[in-house]
């Protein structure tokens, strides 16, 4: 027997006829149930409920079993073809990888070591800390053993996951070397949905998009021409579904199910939302995780555990729907009237759905709710999750999923459906929340109540469970304690630390200490700023970075470089860069062009990690300031937990976050053992035993107090050069 429910549909009623996929499905389970009772006739029935009314109707037809076992037989037969083909796929791959030799003919210091440490982990299961500096080839090392344990059967997928495009490029390149030495491997590239969208401007909408519309009758050739490729791209994928005209993202995760390797964001692994469920079974499969820049992980995993809900957005859905969905407005009504009393415990502007009064008073939650920080700015934080919330947040799910089932066309459909997942998310953090968590209500000027996630570790730990085995891997997990605690390991779990492949002399290090960057002082030390990165970028004639911890830091100081060297030409990163943008900056650094070129980028940002300019591509970076984050609440928030949990709050929440920053953008400037460059940090801080202890220890560092120092060390950097 199957159970179906249905709607009424937004014309007319439900016809009563029976779904031919649901009699599919209907004989089945019959099939099923008769094979394994060995009956020779078997009663198949299938039953709809039919929503709201309740109305049940019946349908029911008698089964030979030699039937059953036909249409079984002839259903499946064409899932039997491409097992049999995934079957000969492996063959041939796992022969190819027998015979795979590493793809470069010596190991560079450390490499091998790495490539031992990765192979033992992916094997036999668990989790590595690998802290190698950049240039040791760290893609290569953890990918090579990935996929030789693939091809012994002890893993069933590898995941290379990555924060940014330009790590996914680089694995690309890295599989490709390997295709070189003889491995034949499908490894497909995930990439947002709004980057491969063909419908630039438009929303998303399965019900209207030609390339959507009549999907799966289209995707199975999609598929295989697709797999054919070996190496499965963006482009490729775009080629593909345009001439199959099938959504290219849908298809890249149709493609991943018959894949070896997944290249993909970080979010399709840990994602609670987002991450591939027709990939993850209840108990995890024997998966291989590779995190690159694993750094980055921290605070993308407290984003992606972390919810909120907007009382701008919320009004602006409930105007939109008030005529057509009336029940759905008045639930948003009392949802919104619901995070205003958070916001206002008085009750006073509970029922108003103006703006609060930006200058009004703080607002505190009631004084039996545990508070753990409050600021007079609007903004009040609890440890415990406001229960208040819970019933008219199910109500307002409830009414819209009623509206949404409807599949009506209207123009804010696309508006509550993504309204809706807010929810959802929202909900399904609340289910989590515990002493890891903390609500932090804004009002100012409008309500909002924000879920956010102090301590990631408990629920990376939880996601990993999902794989067999986890590398986590960067040139900056320092300090190792701090990396290995917030991304989800235990003490018991491997760390290997590798000093740089390179000689320490093809780095300068030199620190200018002098010099105050802290915000109160930057206006003071403009000069000498522009005044050190002008003396170090006169030194040689090159290609320099220079980095700052804000736009506004960055602007500044640009405007008085430009009039003090007007003859030196500059390149600025600026918010919200665009792909090609991005691609014109980068590019004016891949020539060797004997002139000095001057980019100005913050720390932390697109170019601040990543980005590999070899050789002469870039010989020096400036680093102004020590990286902090911003100072903001929920920064704040964060120094105050592990405060309380380890008296380390300022370093977990400031230090450790800022100095990765550093340490990162200096990774751009040594990419190879033929590279040689030089560091200018400046900042009184980078004498303090709180940051020189990050320091790695291969570094010399040299200080140089005042232009003439610098001068004198860049000009003999350069001639033991010559």
């Amino acid at each position: 027997m199957s159970y179906k429910s249905v709607r009424r549909k937004a014309q007319g009623t439900w016809n009563h006829e029976a779904d031919l996929l649901h009699w599919a499905q209907a004989k089945f389970y019959g099939f099923i149930h008769a094979h394994e009772h060995a009956l020779k006739e078997i009663n198949v029935q299938l039953v709809y409920l039919e929503l709201p009314a309740g109305k049940v109707t019946e349908f029911r037809q008698a089964c030979l079993f030699a039937d059953l076992s036909d249409f079984f037989a002839a259903t499946t037969a064409v899932y039997v073809d491409w097992l049999r083909e995934r079957h000969h796929w492996c063959v041939a791959r796992d022969a190819s990888i027998t015979a795979l030799v590493f793809p470069f003919s010596d190991y560079r210091p450390g490499q091998r070591e790495l490539v031992v440490a990765a192979y033992r982990v992916l094997a036999n299961g668990g989790r590595l800390f690998l802290a190698a500096p950049t240039g040791i080839g760290k893609t290569i090392s953890v990918l090579f053993p990935a996929v030789k344990a693939l091809g012994e059967g002890k893993l069933e997928r590898i995941f290379y996951l990555t924060a940014r495009t330009v790590g996914r490029a680089i694995v690309e390149k890295a599989l490709v070397d390997l295709r070189r030495a003889g491995l034949k491997l499908r490894a497909v590239t995930l990439t947002a949905k709004e980057k491969v969208c063909v419908r630039d401007g438009h929303p998303c909408d399965p019900l209207t998009c030609a390339l959507a519309l009549g999907y799966y009758d289209r995707v199975k050739p999609a598929i295989r021409e697709a797999l054919e490729q070996g190496e499965i791209t963006r482009s490729v994928l775009e080629t593909v579904g345009q001439k199959h005209q099938v959504c290219p993202f849908e298809l890249s995760l149709d493609v991943s199910v018959w894949a070896d390797a997944i290249i993909c964001d970080y979010n399709y692994v840990f994602d609670p939302q987002v991450y591939l469920r027709r990939h993850f079974a209840e108990d995890g499969g024997a998966h291989g995780f590779l995190v690159d820049e694993a750094h980055n992980l921290v605070d993308r995993a407290r984003e992606m555990f972390s919810a909120d809900l907007d009382g701008r957005e919320i009004l602006d859905v409930k105007r939109a729907i008030t005529k057509a969905a009336p029940r759905c407005s008045k639930a948003l009504t009392q949802l919104h009237t619901a995070m205003s009393k958070l916001g206002d415990p008085t009750g006073l502007n509970a029922d108003s759905f103006e703006a609060s009064d930006p200058a009004s008073e703080l607002n505190l939650f009631p004084a039996e709710t545990a508070q753990i920080r409050s600021e007079e700015n609007g903004v009040s934080t609890s440890l415990e999750f406001p229960d208040s919330l819970i019933e008219p947040l199910e109500t307002a799910l409830d009414e819209a999923e009623k509206w949404l089932v409807k599949n009506q066309a209207s123009d804010f459909r696309e508006a509550l459906l993504a309204f809706y997942f807010r929810l959802h998310s929202f909900r399904r953090t609340a289910e989590v929340y515990d002493e890891r968590f903390v609500t932090i209500v804004e009002n100012d000027p409008a309500i909002k109540v924000r879920l956010f996630c102090l301590d990631p570790s408990l629920l990376l730990r939880k996601a990993l469970a999902r794989g067999k085995a986890a590398i986590f891997f960067s040139a900056t997990l320092t300090p190792m304690d701090y990396y290995r605690t917030l991304l989800g390991g235990a003490a018991e779990d491997p760390v290997l630390q590798l000093p740089s492949p390179f000689p320490s002399e093809n780095l300068a290090v030199l620190i200018q200490d002098r010099i105050q960057t802290h915000f109160k002082g930057r206006a003071e030390s403009l000069g000498d700023v522009v005044e050190a990165i002008g003396t170090l970028v006169q030194g040689r004639r090159g290609n320099y970075l220079v980095y700052f911890p804000s736009y506004q830091y960055l602007n500044a100081t640009l405007q008085a470089f430009q009039i003090r060297n007007p003859s030196v030409p500059v390149l600025v990163q600026r918010p919200g860069m665009t792909e090609p943008e991005r691609d014109a900056f980068l590019a004016a650094f891949s020539v060797e062009h004997g002139e000095t070129l001057v980019g100005f980028a913050v720390l932390g940002g697109i170019f601040g990690e990543g980005i590999d300019l070899v050789g002469e591509r870039l010989i020096g970076a400036v680093i102004v300031g020590v990286g902090l984050p911003q100072l903001c609440a929920e920064r704040d928030l964060i120094r105050d937990y592990f405060q309380q949990q380890n008296a380390a709050g300022f370093d977990y929440a400031y230090t450790f976050p800022g100095m990765n920053r550093v340490l990162q953008a200096i990774g751009r400037v040594i990419r190879s053992e033929t590279d040689r460059g030089v560091v200018l940090l400046i900042d009184v801080r980078f004498n303090e035993a709180r940051y020189r202890r990050l320091f790695p220890a291969w570094w010399k560092f040299m200080k140089v107090r005042n232009s003439d120092a610098l001068r004198e060390a860049v000009a003999g950097f350069w001639k033991r050069r010559l």
